[in-house]
């Protein structure tokens, strides 16, 4: 008898029993859920835990911080300070006379020795502080020699020197600052003396001045 055409070699049922079995295994594994991500604990939730059990400190055992009130600003007090400041140092009545002199800057009052002047002019004295007025207008000059005086006598600098300049970038070329500097200068109780500076210090565009002593009670050198 012939074997029919349909029929199928044995290596073919074993084929399709493979397949079979593999279908059948992958019906059978489940097949795992998707990976998600976990949620995050809540940070304020988890704080309030960790706390639970803290007793609270008693009211007595806590700092008090006791800031001081600031001060009322005394204004008016500022203003006239300011003022006082402003007309500690007034401009020449005789301008033109004061201006048309060139003589060296030079002044002692009653009472200081010939000996303590001749030691200023010579450089004896050691310069404990310096202004200078490069710049400044007649009015700011004037509030900036005065604001330096007052810091200086507070800081017991007895002598000092002045930076008035030559004239040169001045109108005519003409020393304004250093004739006004010289009225300035003659009207300020605290100036014991002044003297043009010495050519290695400034020479004639600088003024050395001789302060009064402000713990000592002293007027004269």
């Amino acid at each position: 008898m012939k074997r029919s055409r349909s029929a199928l070699a044995p290596a073919s049922f074993e084929a399709l029993a493979r397949v079979r079995r593999a279908l059948r295994e992958q019906v059978a594994t489940p097949v795992p859920p998707p990976h998600r991500p976990k949620p995050q604990p809540d940070g304020p939730l988890l704080f309030r835990h960790a706390v639970a059990d803290a007793v609270p400190l008693p009211h007595g055992n806590r700092a008090v911080v006791v800031r001081p009130r600031p001060r009322p600003l005394a204004r008016q007090r500022l203003r006239d300070e300011q003022q006082v400041l402003i007309d500690a140092l007034a401009d020449p009545w005789d301008w033109d006379a004061a201006t048309a002199t060139g003589e060296e800057l030079l002044f002692a009052r009653p009472g200081v020795s010939a000996a303590a002047m001749k030691k200023l002019r010579r450089g004896g004295w050691v310069i404990r502080g310096e202004l200078d007025l490069h710049g400044h207008t007649g009015d700011q000059a004037r509030i900036a020699l005065a604001a330096f005086l007052n810091r200086c006598m507070k800081e017991e600098r007895r002598c000092v020197r002045v930076i008035h300049g030559k004239g040169f970038g001045s109108k005519n070329r003409l020393p304004v600052l250093k004739h006004k500097l010289r009225h300035w200068l003659m009207q300020r109780e605290d100036v014991l003396a002044f003297c043009q500076a010495r050519a290695v210090d400034g020479g004639a565009g600088a003024v050395i001045v001789l302060l009064k002593s402000a713990s000592r009670q002293e007027t004269h050198p």
